[in-house]
């Protein structure tokens, strides 16, 4: 039976006299019918009402089809849909690798997934070196939550629900990276002309506040951790990244994919690209002695690699979150030579400390940390400051080697027999020359 009063809803009464409402239409030529629930459950008010709504997608061009929530209707049924003969499915998301998204098909231009794989393809990849992060989260949550709909029918309210849903679950920090990518996902479909608003209208974090890092190691955690590394570190290569780390301030992912044509030791730099830094703004590092020895030794250990972490597959590096890792692991080794729980950038911000405790002027510290300048200096201050740079890296070394030396002639007295004071003295005297020569490394 059809409703003279609008146009397309349909009461289909079966043989055991159950009552069910559709929506008849054609979209792109191709009949469909969607189900709107059941009489008396679903009111001829409802019915009327959705197939309104319905017919105004239409008219905007949009399969009414995509408009639907996921969730079940509060006070009805969620309409289901039947696809009639000749439709084309639409691939599953989540069915091809972890580094990119299904190419949705070739009709399709106004879906989440179709803004997703835009959003990947002409966006994310370009401008990332890893996406992974980004997929993943897409295909866990967004892709999930919103599967099939049509972009320009997310509502703001829906965005809040989806964000809440991470929180609730005990992810917060996920709930500020999952809207950060949302953002940029409605941006840049406005951009290409998928979208014409952005439902992400947000003005707080929905994860809340996030507390910002303030481990820094101590002095004494410093005396051990120069001391006794070896101690904490099984593998010779983790050794050298840790200390490399400390020495030169720089970040897990920028030595994590160091190639070794970006090291002069000649002339003692480290020129790090454009594509390995975070801003996207590339930095000379100068290269004081004991960096190029534990850079000299991470290229013995890289056994012809062009990359100074190698990973299995001899084209690609390691991953840089593998260096997070492998210190977690090795987080009770530390713990027994005195160093509580750290990560690698909590090394960058001891050296950033130490750096201002030895009177380092703030904008050579902020040079070396390759911070955004302000506008202003970003603007007229063109100046590199490399030779400052240099100085403060080697001030810093020096008073790690001081701290070394210290922390060894301390023990060579504690460890004097008096009986034996003039054969104790000489052991000790040739302990900390010993200990000179090996910290501080050869010039040239």
């Amino acid at each position: 039976m059809s409703d003279p009063a609008v146009t397309g809803l349909v009461l289909r009464i079966g043989v055991s006299g159950s009552k069910t409402w559709l929506f008849r239409f054609k979209f792109r030529r191709k009949a469909i019918r969607i189900s709107l629930g059941t009489f008396p459950s679903v009111s001829l008010a409802q019915a009327r009402a959705d197939v309104l709504g319905f017919r105004e997608l239409l008219d905007r061009g949009i399969d009414p089809r995509k408009a639907q929530r996921t969730q079940r209707r509060k006070g009805g049924t969620q309409p289901t849909i039947e696809v009639l003969p000749g439709k084309r499915v639409h691939p599953e998301i989540g069915a091809t690798s972890k580094e990119t998204l299904p190419a949705p098909s070739p009709e399709d231009r106004s879906s989440v997934e179709f803004l997703a794989y835009e959003y990947v393809q002409h966006f994310v990849i370009p401008g990332r070196d890893s996406p992974d992060y980004v997929i993943r989260v897409l295909k866990k949550d967004v892709l999930t939550e919103w599967k099939g709909r049509d972009a320009r029918t997310i509502s703001a309210r829906e965005v809040v629900e989806l964000l809440d849903k991470i929180v609730e679950r005990g992810s917060p920090v996920m709930a500020n990276r999952t809207a950060d990518i949302l953002g940029q996902l409605f941006k840049f479909g406005i951009h290409r002309a998928i979208v014409e608003d952005s439902p992400v209208k947000l003005l707080y974090k929905p994860g809340g506040k996030e507390k910002r890092g303030k481990r820094v190691l101590s002095e004494p955690e410093q005396i051990a951790f120069v001391q006794n590394l070896d101690k904490a570190c099984r593998s010779k290569q983790k050794r050298h990244v840790l200390m490399l780390l400390l020495l030169l301030l720089q970040r897990r992912g920028e030595l994590g994919r160091a190639e070794w044509d970006e090291f002069d030791f000649k002339r003692k730099t480290w020129r790090i690209p454009d594509a390995h830094t975070k801003s996207r703004r590339g930095h000379v590092v100068p290269l004081t002695d004991w960096a190029i020895a534990e850079l000299q030794a991470l290229k013995e250990l890289s056994k012809g690699s062009r990359f100074v972490l190698p990973s299995s597959n001899p084209n690609r590096p390691a991953n840089p979150k593998l260096i997070t890792r492998s210190i977690a692991r090795s987080l009770p080794r530390f713990a027994k030579i005195g160093i509580a729980a750290f990560k690698p950038h909590d090394l960058r911000r001891t050296a950033r400390t130490e750096l201002a405790r030895l009177g380092i002027p703030k904008h050579i510290a902020e040079r070396i940390l390759n911070h955004k300048k302000e506008d202003l200096d970003g603007t007229y201050d063109l100046h590199e400051y490399f030779d400052e740079k240099r100085a403060a890296l080697e001030q810093w070394e020096q008073r790690l080697l001081q701290l070394k030396r210290v922390r060894r002639e301390a023990e060579g007295e504690s460890a004097a027999i008096p009986a034996k004071s003039r054969r104790s003295r000489k052991l000790k005297q040739h302990h900390v020359l010993t200990l000179n020569a090996v910290s501080a490394p050869t010039r040239g």
